[in-house]
């Protein structure tokens, strides 16, 4: 990060979020802002910077601009549609796939990925023990998990979040929704 100054779309690409978001992480004082004479934000690297390492955010680098992902879910059909789904953007975009929470443990270990999609039931160890485990032991790379669930009650999504993701999505998926939590198009565009 060579740049001073950074508006939050340009932010909002390195951490791989949507500008909305960081608007809201300014408001709500997390990430620090600088205010221009006309009103609009402007973020210092350093502090970009730091909040990612405070949250456990990963921060894209020009020499680092590949979105690694991991899907995990038992459902074939739906991995191989979400393959699919996640190519052709802007940023590039790698995909693995594990149909189980123990091949999960060992693909995280190769693989590396920024995000995981966590299906929540799975025979074996579900969605609930994988994100439990994982943010129980503090990996070498931060993971955003992206929980998905046919069976979205209150308490299951309390449940997920309070295991360490940070959303869950209802199945079948909005796809523009998943794409926009993920950070790949912005909500208006849709």
């Amino acid at each position: 990060m060579d740049k001073k100054y950074y508006t939050p779309n340009e932010v909002a690409e390195l951490l791989m979020v949507s500008p909305i978001t960081v608007r809201q992480w300014a408001q709500k004082g997390w990430l620090k802002a600088q205010i221009t004479a006309g009103g609009h934000r402007r973020f210092l690297s350093q502090d970009i910077e730091q909040f990612a390492k405070e949250r456990g955010l990963t921060l894209l680098t020009e020499h680092d601009n590949t979105l690694r992902i991991l899907i995990v879910d038992d459902d074939t059909q739906l991995a191989g549609f979400l393959v699919e789904l996640l190519t052709g953007f802007d940023t590039p975009v790698e995909t693995e796939v594990a149909n189980n929470g123990f091949t999960a443990g060992r693909k995280l270990q190769e693989f590396k990925p920024d995000i995981m999609l966590l299906d929540l039931m799975m025979p074996g160890m579900n969605g609930f023990d994988v994100c439990h485990q994982l943010k129980e032991k503090p990996l070498n790379k931060p993971l955003r998990i992206i929980a998905m669930t046919g069976f979205p009650t209150r308490e299951n999504i309390d449940r997920i979040i309070n295991a360490g993701a940070e959303i869950c999505l209802a199945k079948p998926l909005d796809e523009n929704l998943l794409l926009h939590t993920i950070g790949l198009t912005q909500i208006n565009s849709i």
